[in-house]
Protein backbone atom coordinates (compact mmCIF):
# COMPACT_ATOMS: atom_id res chain seq x y z
CA UNK A 1 0.00 0.00 0.00
CA UNK A 2 1.14 3.71 -0.97
CA UNK A 3 2.41 5.82 1.79
CA UNK A 4 -0.54 8.70 2.16
CA UNK A 5 0.08 12.51 1.70
CA UNK A 6 1.94 13.64 4.64
CA UNK A 7 -0.12 16.07 7.09
CA UNK A 8 0.36 19.68 7.20
CA UNK A 9 0.90 19.04 11.00
CA UNK A 10 1.65 16.57 13.20
CA UNK A 11 1.29 16.87 16.81
CA UNK A 12 2.98 14.64 19.79
CA UNK A 13 2.06 15.59 22.81
CA UNK A 14 -0.82 15.40 25.79
CA UNK A 15 -4.10 15.53 26.27
CA UNK A 16 -5.60 16.09 29.65
CA UNK A 17 -8.92 16.84 31.11
CA UNK A 18 -8.20 20.87 32.67
CA UNK A 19 -10.37 20.85 36.50
CA UNK A 20 -10.12 25.14 36.31
CA UNK A 21 -10.65 27.03 39.33
CA UNK A 22 -11.21 30.78 39.40
CA UNK A 23 -9.87 32.63 42.35
CA UNK A 24 -9.37 36.05 43.19
CA UNK A 25 -5.27 35.57 43.12
CA UNK A 26 -3.08 32.70 43.28
CA UNK A 27 -2.85 30.98 46.43
CA UNK A 28 1.00 31.05 48.16
CA UNK A 29 1.95 28.19 49.94
CA UNK A 30 0.18 27.10 52.69
CA UNK A 31 -2.80 28.99 51.87
CA UNK A 32 -6.44 28.41 51.48
CA UNK A 33 -8.33 30.72 49.15
CA UNK A 34 -12.60 30.14 48.41
CA UNK A 35 -13.01 30.00 44.62
CA UNK A 36 -15.01 31.79 42.92
CA UNK A 37 -15.98 29.44 40.08
CA UNK A 38 -14.92 25.72 38.69
CA UNK A 39 -15.15 24.60 35.42
CA UNK A 40 -13.80 21.21 33.22
CA UNK A 41 -12.24 22.20 29.95
CA UNK A 42 -10.32 19.73 27.55
CA UNK A 43 -6.83 20.67 27.30
CA UNK A 44 -3.52 19.17 27.78
CA UNK A 45 -0.51 21.24 25.61
CA UNK A 46 -0.60 18.57 22.60
CA UNK A 47 -4.52 18.45 22.36
CA UNK A 48 -4.54 22.39 22.47
CA UNK A 49 -1.69 22.94 19.90
CA UNK A 50 -3.56 20.27 17.62
CA UNK A 51 -6.78 22.12 18.01
CA UNK A 52 -5.28 25.50 17.20
CA UNK A 53 -3.07 24.39 14.01
CA UNK A 54 -6.67 22.69 12.73
CA UNK A 55 -8.25 25.97 13.51
CA UNK A 56 -6.00 27.94 11.67
CA UNK A 57 -6.82 26.15 8.55
CA UNK A 58 -4.19 22.87 8.82
CA UNK A 59 -4.93 19.56 8.21
CA UNK A 60 -3.52 17.49 11.18
CA UNK A 61 -2.65 14.34 13.03
CA UNK A 62 -2.50 14.14 16.94
CA UNK A 63 -0.26 11.35 18.25
CA UNK A 64 -0.76 10.88 21.93
CA UNK A 65 -2.66 8.48 24.24
CA UNK A 66 -6.05 8.20 25.97
CA UNK A 67 -7.08 6.65 29.32
CA UNK A 68 -10.66 4.19 28.93
CA UNK A 69 -12.62 6.53 31.01
CA UNK A 70 -15.30 9.24 30.47
CA UNK A 71 -12.51 11.99 30.08
CA UNK A 72 -10.66 10.12 27.14
CA UNK A 73 -13.30 9.63 25.49
CA UNK A 74 -14.57 13.40 25.93
CA UNK A 75 -11.07 14.26 24.59
CA UNK A 76 -11.32 12.32 21.69
CA UNK A 77 -14.01 13.67 20.69
CA UNK A 78 -13.22 16.71 20.45
CA UNK A 79 -9.88 16.19 18.52
CA UNK A 80 -12.05 14.87 15.80
CA UNK A 81 -14.74 17.61 16.02
CA UNK A 82 -11.95 19.80 14.71
CA UNK A 83 -11.29 17.46 12.00
CA UNK A 84 -7.88 16.47 13.46
CA UNK A 85 -7.18 12.56 12.63
CA UNK A 86 -6.68 10.70 15.98
CA UNK A 87 -5.55 7.24 14.32
CA UNK A 88 -2.26 7.16 16.37
CA UNK A 89 -4.14 7.41 19.83
CA UNK A 90 -4.62 4.76 21.25
CA UNK A 91 -7.29 4.56 24.52
CA UNK A 92 -4.96 2.52 27.35
CA UNK A 93 -6.44 -0.23 29.43
CA UNK A 94 -6.73 0.51 33.16
CA UNK A 95 -5.02 3.39 32.59
CA UNK A 96 -6.73 7.24 33.31
CA UNK A 97 -6.51 9.93 31.03
CA UNK A 98 -4.25 13.06 32.14
CA UNK A 99 -5.84 15.86 34.13
CA UNK A 100 -4.47 19.36 34.78
CA UNK A 101 -5.46 21.17 38.25
CA UNK A 102 -5.51 24.98 37.13
CA UNK A 103 -5.88 27.62 39.68
CA UNK A 104 -6.62 31.40 37.19
CA UNK A 105 -6.20 34.37 38.84
CA UNK A 106 -9.14 37.87 38.53
CA UNK A 107 -5.81 39.06 36.00
CA UNK A 108 -5.80 35.86 34.19
CA UNK A 109 -2.48 34.69 35.39
CA UNK A 110 -2.33 30.54 36.36
CA UNK A 111 -0.40 27.88 37.83
CA UNK A 112 -1.02 24.24 36.77
CA UNK A 113 -0.30 21.20 37.77
CA UNK A 114 -0.33 18.06 35.98
CA UNK A 115 -1.04 14.56 36.19
CA UNK A 116 0.49 12.60 33.94
CA UNK A 117 -1.80 9.42 33.79
CA UNK A 118 -2.05 7.83 29.68
CA UNK A 119 0.33 10.94 28.14
CA UNK A 120 3.21 8.65 30.02
CA UNK A 121 2.92 6.26 28.03
CA UNK A 122 2.91 7.77 24.38
CA UNK A 123 5.36 6.45 22.50
CA UNK A 124 4.75 7.78 19.15
CA UNK A 125 5.94 4.67 17.54
CA UNK A 126 3.63 4.72 14.90
CA UNK A 127 3.40 8.55 13.91
CA UNK A 128 2.41 9.38 10.74
CA UNK A 129 4.36 11.95 8.32
CA UNK A 130 3.62 15.75 8.52
CA UNK A 131 5.41 18.87 6.85
CA UNK A 132 5.86 19.99 10.23
CA UNK A 133 6.03 17.73 13.37
CA UNK A 134 5.31 19.93 16.58
CA UNK A 135 6.06 18.13 20.46
CA UNK A 136 5.98 19.77 23.93
CA UNK A 137 7.54 17.45 27.08
CA UNK A 138 4.06 16.60 28.77
CA UNK A 139 5.39 12.68 27.44
CA UNK A 140 8.17 10.82 27.57
CA UNK A 141 11.05 13.16 26.58
CA UNK A 142 12.49 9.51 24.58
CA UNK A 143 9.05 9.80 22.45
CA UNK A 144 9.55 13.75 21.37
CA UNK A 145 13.47 12.92 20.42
CA UNK A 146 12.18 9.55 18.40
CA UNK A 147 9.76 11.38 16.72
CA UNK A 148 11.70 13.96 15.83
CA UNK A 149 14.61 12.34 14.44
CA UNK A 150 12.15 10.33 12.14
CA UNK A 151 11.01 13.46 11.14
CA UNK A 152 14.22 14.81 10.38
CA UNK A 153 14.58 12.11 7.95
CA UNK A 154 11.43 12.40 6.43
CA UNK A 155 12.61 16.05 5.66
CA UNK A 156 10.15 17.64 8.16
CA UNK A 157 10.52 20.63 10.00
CA UNK A 158 10.44 20.04 13.63
CA UNK A 159 8.94 22.38 16.30
CA UNK A 160 9.40 22.14 20.23
CA UNK A 161 7.65 23.74 22.85
CA UNK A 162 10.26 23.10 25.66
CA UNK A 163 6.67 22.99 28.41
CA UNK A 164 7.14 22.17 31.22
CA UNK A 165 10.47 23.57 31.34
CA UNK A 166 13.50 20.90 31.54
CA UNK A 167 17.20 21.04 30.95
CA UNK A 168 17.20 19.79 27.09
CA UNK A 169 19.47 17.05 26.14
CA UNK A 170 22.25 17.51 23.27
CA UNK A 171 20.36 14.95 20.79
CA UNK A 172 17.02 16.37 21.76
CA UNK A 173 18.08 19.91 20.49
CA UNK A 174 20.25 18.23 17.27
CA UNK A 175 16.67 16.96 16.34
CA UNK A 176 14.85 20.31 16.89
CA UNK A 177 14.73 22.64 14.15
CA UNK A 178 12.78 25.61 15.50
CA UNK A 179 12.03 26.24 19.91
CA UNK A 180 9.33 27.73 21.50
CA UNK A 181 9.95 28.44 25.10
CA UNK A 182 8.45 31.19 27.32
CA UNK A 183 10.18 33.51 29.08
CA UNK A 184 11.07 31.42 31.72
CA UNK A 185 11.66 28.26 29.90
CA UNK A 186 14.46 29.78 27.58
CA UNK A 187 16.51 30.55 30.86
CA UNK A 188 16.42 26.52 32.26
CA UNK A 189 16.97 26.14 28.24
CA UNK A 190 20.55 28.01 28.40
CA UNK A 191 19.71 30.96 26.68
CA UNK A 192 19.57 32.01 23.18
CA UNK A 193 23.28 31.46 22.22
CA UNK A 194 23.58 28.30 23.71
CA UNK A 195 20.22 26.82 21.45
CA UNK A 196 21.27 28.35 18.11
CA UNK A 197 24.90 26.65 18.82
CA UNK A 198 23.43 23.20 19.69
CA UNK A 199 22.74 23.13 16.48
CA UNK A 200 18.30 24.66 16.58
CA UNK A 201 17.99 26.71 13.01
CA UNK A 202 15.26 29.51 15.27
CA UNK A 203 14.83 30.46 18.30
CA UNK A 204 11.04 31.99 19.24
CA UNK A 205 11.04 33.42 22.72
CA UNK A 206 7.33 34.49 23.87
CA UNK A 207 7.08 36.80 26.42
CA UNK A 208 2.91 37.57 26.62
CA UNK A 209 2.42 41.09 26.75
CA UNK A 210 5.78 41.96 25.80
CA UNK A 211 5.60 40.30 22.24
CA UNK A 212 8.10 37.62 20.63
CA UNK A 213 11.68 37.58 19.96
CA UNK A 214 13.01 36.04 16.96
CA UNK A 215 16.63 35.18 17.01
CA UNK A 216 18.52 33.01 14.15
CA UNK A 217 22.38 32.95 13.88
CA UNK A 218 24.13 35.49 11.70
CA UNK A 219 26.92 35.08 9.24
CA UNK A 220 29.57 35.73 12.59
CA UNK A 221 27.47 33.14 14.15
CA UNK A 222 26.27 35.58 16.77
CA UNK A 223 22.24 35.91 17.21
CA UNK A 224 20.43 38.37 14.92
CA UNK A 225 17.06 39.04 16.84
CA UNK A 226 14.02 40.54 16.21
CA UNK A 227 11.74 41.46 18.02
CA UNK A 228 7.64 41.46 17.21
CA UNK A 229 4.44 43.07 19.38
CA UNK A 230 1.82 41.68 21.11
CA UNK A 231 -1.66 42.53 20.49
CA UNK A 232 -3.42 44.79 22.66
CA UNK A 233 -6.29 42.63 24.19
CA UNK A 234 -8.32 42.42 27.35
CA UNK A 235 -6.78 39.37 29.00
CA UNK A 236 -8.84 37.37 31.16
CA UNK A 237 -7.27 33.73 31.13
CA UNK A 238 -3.68 33.03 29.68
CA UNK A 239 -4.01 29.20 29.77
CA UNK A 240 -4.40 28.94 25.78
CA UNK A 241 -2.07 31.41 25.16
CA UNK A 242 1.35 29.74 24.58
CA UNK A 243 -0.11 26.48 22.84
CA UNK A 244 -2.67 28.60 20.71
CA UNK A 245 0.59 30.47 19.50
CA UNK A 246 2.62 27.10 18.60
CA UNK A 247 -0.61 25.45 17.31
CA UNK A 248 -0.32 28.36 14.69
CA UNK A 249 2.76 29.10 14.01
CA UNK A 250 3.16 25.32 12.78
CA UNK A 251 -0.31 25.76 10.71
CA UNK A 252 1.48 28.58 8.85
CA UNK A 253 4.96 27.32 8.76
CA UNK A 254 3.43 24.11 6.82
CA UNK A 255 1.84 26.58 4.64
CA UNK A 256 4.91 27.79 3.43
CA UNK A 257 4.41 31.65 4.88
CA UNK A 258 7.91 33.20 5.64
CA UNK A 259 9.08 33.21 9.37
CA UNK A 260 7.78 37.15 9.97
CA UNK A 261 4.54 36.50 8.36
CA UNK A 262 4.01 33.13 10.50
CA UNK A 263 5.36 34.63 13.69
CA UNK A 264 2.39 37.62 13.23
CA UNK A 265 -0.54 34.90 13.03
CA UNK A 266 0.84 33.29 15.88
CA UNK A 267 0.46 36.52 17.66
CA UNK A 268 -2.60 36.83 16.78
CA UNK A 269 -3.85 33.96 17.72
CA UNK A 270 -2.08 33.59 21.41
CA UNK A 271 -3.76 37.32 21.91
CA UNK A 272 -7.41 36.14 21.17
CA UNK A 273 -6.52 33.19 23.18
CA UNK A 274 -6.46 35.21 26.55
CA UNK A 275 -9.69 36.91 25.57
CA UNK A 276 -11.64 34.10 26.69
CA UNK A 277 -11.03 31.15 29.64
CA UNK A 278 -9.76 27.57 29.15
CA UNK A 279 -7.40 26.45 26.81
CA UNK A 280 -9.46 24.74 24.14
CA UNK A 281 -12.10 26.94 24.16
CA UNK A 282 -10.08 30.13 23.90
CA UNK A 283 -8.34 28.99 20.67
CA UNK A 284 -9.07 31.08 18.24
CA UNK A 285 -10.76 30.19 14.54
CA UNK A 286 -8.96 31.29 11.19
CA UNK A 287 -11.85 33.43 10.83
CA UNK A 288 -11.47 35.56 13.75
CA UNK A 289 -7.19 35.49 13.12
CA UNK A 290 -7.79 36.92 9.50
CA UNK A 291 -10.56 39.62 11.56
CA UNK A 292 -8.19 40.51 13.91
CA UNK A 293 -5.08 41.34 11.53
CA UNK A 294 -7.93 43.50 9.75
CA UNK A 295 -7.99 45.76 12.05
Amino acid sequence: MPDRDPFDVVVIGSANLDLVVGAARIPGPGETLIGERYDEHPGGKGLNQAVAAARSGAGVAFVGAFGDDEAGARLRAVATGDGIDTTSCPSIPGTPSGRALITVSEGGENTIVVVPGANALVTADAAPAGRVVLAQLEIPVESVIRSFVDAKRRGSTTILNPAPAAVLSRELLAATDVIVPNEHEIHLAGGVAALLEAGVTTVIVTMGASGVEVSRAGDDSSPVTTRHPAIDVDVVDTTGAGDAFCGALAARWAAGDALGDAVSWAIRAGGLATTRHGAVPSLPTREAIIARSAR
